[in-house]
C-alpha cells in the first residue's frame, strides 16, 4: 500500500475520535451551567475532565505532526475550556510545607476523619487509633480545625470522647450532631474546633431531610470576627462490595448487570443531591457580613458544577500554593480532588499541603493564610 494512502487512512482513523473527545470535553465546560439536580449526566462527565484535558493535548501534539490544521480543533477546545483547566490543575512551584507559624497567619485544617476509625480504604492498610488521627492534627498546631465524619459520645467514657481528645488545646467548639442516638451514647457529624473565641454559630439542615448538614462559626481573632464554614455534602455511599465491582472492571472482569446498575444508582442519586445542597450552600455564604472561609468535603471535582457553585470568587488554596492535579481522596482514581479550603478574597494563601497519613480515606489539608494588610 503506497505510503500516502496509509498516511490518509491513519489520520481519518484518529480524525473522529479527535472530534467526539473535543465535543465530549466541551461538554463538561458546560457544567457550571448544568445542575446535576436535573443533569445528572453532566457529573459523571466532570469526572472524565482531568483525562480528556491530557487525551486532547496529546492529540494537539499528533497533529501538529500529521496535518497541522487539524490540531486547531483540540487547540481551539483546549483554549475554550481554560477555565475548566485553570481549577483543576495547580500551577505553582515545588515548596514544603513549614510548620512553624510565621507573623499573623492563620492555620487552618479541614480533614475527613472517616468516623475515627483510623484505617484508610485501601488493601491491607493498617488499622491506627483515633489517638494517632488527633495527635496528627495537635502536631500542626492549627488554629482551626473543620472536621467531618467526626463522632462523639457522652455517655461511654474516656474510650469514645473524641471531642475530649482536642478540648485541652481548643476550648471552643461547635459540633452539629447530625446523628444523636439514645441521648449522646452516639453522636456524628461535622465539627469545628477553635482556639479563638465563638461568638456566634449555626447548623443548617440540607434539602430533603438529608443527615449531613452544614455549619458555622464565627470566630474573634483580635478586632477581626471570621466566618468559619464546615461542610460536608451526599457522598456516593460506596460499601465494600461496590468498590470490589469498581476493581473488577477496572481490570476488565465480568461484573454483573445487577451490581452494575447499583453502582450507577447510587452515583446518579449523589450527583443530584449535591446539586441541590451546592445551591443551598451558595444561598447561605451569600451576602456574608464577615470575612470567611469554607471548608470541606464536597466529594465532588474541582470544574463540576457544585465545586464552581460553591467556590464563586473565593481563592482555592490548593490552587494558589499546591502543585499539579493534586488528590484528596485516596482510593479509586488519582484525580479525586474532592476536599477543599476556599478562603475569600480577604485572605491571602501563605501556605497549602495535603498530607497522606494512612489514617483516613481523605488527605488532611492544611493553610497557612492571613488577613490582607496583617501577614
Amino acid at each position: 500500500m503506497p505510503r500516502t494512502i496509509l498516511r490518509r487512512l491513519t489520520r481519518n482513523f484518529f480524525l473522529i475520535p479527535t472530534i467526539f473527545f473535543c465535543a465530549l470535553f466541551l461538554i463538561g465546560c458546560l457544567s457550571p451551567f448544568l445542575n446535576p439536580a436535573t443533569w445528572w449526566w453532566i457529573g459523571f462527565v466532570s469526572l472524565l475532565q482531568p483525562y480528556l484535558i491530557c487525551l486532547l493535548v496529546l492529540l494537539v501534539i499528533f497533529w501538529l505532526a500529521a496535518k497541522p490544521i487539524i490540531s486547531l480543533l483540540p487547540l481551539l477546545s483546549l483554549l475554550v475550556g481554560l477555565k475548566q483547566i485553570r481549577s483543576i490543575f495547580a500551577f505553582n512551584g515545588i515548596s514544603s510545607f513549614n510548620v512553624e507559624k510565621k507573623g499573623n497567619n492563620i492555620r487552618v485544617v479541614s480533614w475527613n476523619v472517616g468516623n475515627l476509625n483510623g484505617q484508610a480504604q485501601r488493601k491491607n492498610a493498617v488499622q491506627h487509633s483515633r489517638t494517632e488521627i488527633a495527635n496528627t492534627i495537635l502536631s500542626l498546631d492549627p488554629d482551626i480545625v473543620c472536621l467531618q465524619e467526626f463522632n462523639h459520645s457522652t455517655t461511654q467514657g474516656k474510650q469514645a470522647d473524641n471531642i475530649g481528645l482536642f478540648s485541652e488545646n481548643y476550648p471552643y467548639h461547635y459540633f452539629s450532631k447530625d446523628v444523636n442516638k439514645r441521648n449522646g451514647f452516639y453522636q456524628a457529624g461535622s465539627i469545628i474546633f477553635s482556639k479563638f473565641p465563638i461568638v456566634d454559630s449555626a447548623r443548617f439542615q440540607y434539602p430533603k431531610n438529608i443527615k449531613e448538614s452544614f455549619l458555622y462559626v464565627d470566630v474573634k481573632k483580635g478586632k477581626d470576627t471570621i466566618r468559619v464554614f464546615n461542610a460536608h455534602l451526599q457522598s456516593f455511599r460506596l460499601n465494600d462490595a461496590d468498590y470490589n465491582n469498581i476493581d473488577k472492571i477496572t481490570t476488565d472482569e465480568n461484573v454483573s448487570v445487577k451490581d452494575s446498575k447499583s453502582l450507577f444508582r447510587k452515583m446518579r442519586l449523589a450527583f443530584t443531591r449535591r446539586g441541590i445542597q451546592a445551591d443551598f450552600i451558595k444561598e447561605k455564604t451569600a451576602n456574608c457580613p464577615y470575612k470567611s472561609f469554607i471548608c470541606g468535603d464536597f466529594n465532588d471535582v474541582p470544574g463540576s458544577y457544585v465545586y464552581l457553585t460553591i467556590k464563586q470568587n473565593r481563592h482555592d488554596a490548593f490552587l494558589e500554593k499546591g502543585l499539579g492535579i493534586g488528590r484528596s481522596f485516596v482510593s479509586l482514581a488519582p484525580t479525586l480532588r474532592i476536599d477543599y479550603i476556599l478562603p475569600d478574597r480577604s485572605f491571602q494563601v501563605n501556605q497549602f499541603d495535603m498530607m497522606d497519613e494512612g489514617l483516613s480515606d481523605h488527605m488532611l489539608l492544611v493553610s497557612d493564610m492571613s488577613v490582607l494588610g496583617k501577614e
